[in-house]
């Protein structure tokens, strides 16, 4: 699949409602949105294939084994919901999404120590204790005040946390506290500590 081609899928996964992607739950997967790989990684797609995963090989990424989620697998996970001030309008808004310590067991990762190297679409890959994802209480978020996020926004997904329960985070310019949020988020690699 070429870049135009899963950049397109990933917009139309992320603009169709959740109800309307129920039968992908039931046995029909649709793209992978998001690719989790590295350490315990239970996998249910093939290795890294240089044709089919192109922005996989312009960011240097490559992987033996591979969980994939599609839009409809992550919808229906069990959802939390933040209202974190945003850095955009500095405005509460809710983001849900599956707890990001939930995404990562679903993919067979049982480890609580470790890293996590996440990656989002524009190349940008901060790196997060699982501690602290956990700590954090990160989400992959899937919608941003009740719509799905589209690529080119936000999403389709975006690693993110509600800085402003936490003090240390809070005390930080609204601009400073999303460092380690990966919005556009498409790859997990599970690193040992």
């Amino acid at each position: 699949m070429d870049k135009r081609q899963f950049l397109a899928a990933a917009f139309a996964a992320a603009s169709v409602p959740a109800g309307a992607q129920a039968p992908a739950a039931r046995g029909k997967r649709g793209p992978a949105l998001l690719t989790v790989t590295g350490e315990g990684v239970r996998p249910n797609r093939g290795a890294f294939d240089p044709v089919r995963d192109q922005m996989m090989a312009k960011q240097k990424l490559a992987f033996a084994k591979a969980h994939a989620f599609d839009f409809a697998t992550l919808a229906a996970m069990p959802s939390r919901t933040i209202r974190p001030t945003l850095e955009y309008d500095r405005k509460p808004h809710a983001l849900s999404g599956p707890a990001l310590v939930d995404v990562l067991r679903a993919a067979g990762v049982r480890a609580s120590a470790g890293r996590l190297a996440m990656r989002a679409v524009d190349g940008y890959a901060p790196t997060i204790s699982i501690a602290d994802a956990a700590k954090y209480g990160f989400i992959v978020a899937t919608h941003l005040d009740g719509q799905t996020m589209a690529l080119g926004g936000l999403g389709p997904l975006w690693a993110v946390y509600d800085a402003d329960r936490f003090p240390d985070m809070a005390a930080k310019p609204v601009d400073q506290r999303f460092a380690l949020c990966p919005w556009g988020l498409y790859h997990i690699d599970v690193q040992a500590s």
